[in-house]
């Protein structure tokens, strides 16, 4: 027997696109669906819409959020012009949610020999919780389908945490999106899926609680031990309620002293037929229990497994990451003698430029002329280096202007002063 366990997550949508995208899964509407083999399509017939939406995600989503929009698009009147944002672009940057996908669902096991009827009916007490325990009104609720067309029946439920709130700036209400009004924490969260499981049983279906916190990493020990103490408590009270079945079958066993055989039927008193149906019983009872030991067990082994696995990846990564930062201070050593050596050629062309700017021709000055600003635009050379390169010669007003170099360092600039170097080699070693 396995354990079969309440399932319920809380799935964050960020932005419209997304929105659109996860309303085409839902609804069914991708062509790729032909190919996919986790959607059998000849079932599809079968899933259940619990709150229809006729229209695209998107257009829902207008339509539940008009009030919203009209308040956003009426402050955006009087937002200054650099500050003003469309109601999508609003949405799509801003760090809240626009939507929240609900999972609701169980094991597969949970639903094996399950009636269409039996699978809705649980279906419905899903959205129960979801209306009742979470809060959501049915105007909250976009979208809520039943799939049916894959391994396991499963319920998404897709909500739009709309609220009204005060601003403490204005110390007015205005509308937002807020995922937190309904699940503030992972604390709450837990809480939640304690009431969702508390639901279900209430309604008679079978199911366990789950581990708290666990996930395929780790198990608490805290929850681990009150799990086993459970179980011992409840085998410890079956194998108390077999013994004494037993006892009250063996003295009735004793009291029966005209059993009559023949050759096709026993013939018992009453009270001695009951008692061994209450031993059978007792002894089914406690066979559950000790498959449920069994189960947790197995649960605890293989996630230890999991976490022995993981700790060696870890180890890997560690030694992978040790690696990689001896890497980076080597690439980090080679990229301080690039941009050193860069720095000296460029340094080195600065004399060749000017040499070219007083002694080449037009077109080579035109050309140089060119590479500075080239340079310049890189952000290699600076307005204090195309100073240097271009004062004095024919170029010098033309890279000026284009460096934004004050005009006041013209006046600075005497051809005299610069005689000598049209006539001197220059030094470029």
């Amino acid at each position: 027997m396995n354990l079969n366990y309440a399932i319920f997550r809380s799935e964050p949508i960020y932005t419209l696109p997304d929105l659109a995208a996860i309303g085409s899964h839902n609804k069914r509407e991708k062509k790729a669906y032909n190919s996919n083999p986790d959607i059998i399509l000849s079932k599809t017939k079968d899933n259940i819409e619990l709150k229809p939406l006729a229209e695209k995600y998107v257009k829902g989503f207008y339509n539940i959020t008009e009030e919203y929009r009209r308040e956003h698009d009426e402050r955006m009147k009087s937002e200054r012009s650099d500050r003003k944002k469309t109601f999508n672009q609003m949405l799509n940057k801003s760090k809240n949610v626009v939507a929240d996908e609900l999972i609701l669902t169980a094991t597969h096991e949970f639903f094996n020999g399950m009636k269409k009827s039996e699978i809705k009916k649980w279906a419905e007490t899903c959205m129960d919780f979801v209306y009742e325990d979470l809060g959501y009104t049915k105007e909250q609720v976009l979208h809520a389908t039943l799939h049916m067309d894959e391994k396991t029946p499963h319920i998404h439920c897709v909500v739009v945490p709309l609220v009204k709130k005060l601003d403490k700036r204005t110390n007015t209400e205005r509308y937002t999106i807020s995922k937190k009004q309904y699940i503030r924490d992972k604390i709450q969260l837990s809480e939640l899926q304690d009431k969702y499981h508390a639901r279900l049983v209430s309604k008679g279906f079978e199911l366990e609680r789950g581990i708290k916190g666990s996930t395929s990493e780790n198990i608490k020990i805290k929850e681990f031990k009150k799990i086993t103490r459970k179980l011992e408590k409840d085998l410890n009270v079956k194998h108390d309620r077999l013994d004494n079945a037993i006892e009250e079958f063996n003295t009735n066993m004793k009291d029966s002293k005209n059993v009559l055989f023949d050759k096709d039927y026993v013939k018992v008193k009453k009270g001695t037929f009951e008692s061994m149906n209450n031993v059978i019983k007792e002894t089914n009872s406690l066979m559950k229990v000790q498959e449920k030991v069994e189960q947790v067990f197995k649960e605890v082994d293989s996630q230890v497994k999991s976490y022995n696995t993981l700790r060696r990846e870890n180890d890997y990564l560690n030694v992978e990451v040790k690696s990689l930062k001896e890497k980076n201070k080597s690439l980090e050593k080679e990229n301080n003698f690039m941009k050193n050596f860069i720095y000296e050629l460029l340094e080195k062309l600065k004399k060749v430029f000017r040499k070219i700017l007083f002694r080449g021709d037009y077109e080579t000055q035109d050309m140089v002329c060119d590479h500075v600003k080239d340079i310049y635009d890189e952000k290699q050379y600076d307005n204090q280096d195309v100073y240097e390169i271009s004062r004095g010669t024919e170029k010098q007003d033309e890279l000026f202007e284009y460096a934004h170099i004050p005009s006041y360092y013209k006046e600075k600039v005497r051809y005299d002063d610069y005689e000598n170097e049209r006539d001197d080699d220059f030094e470029i070693g």
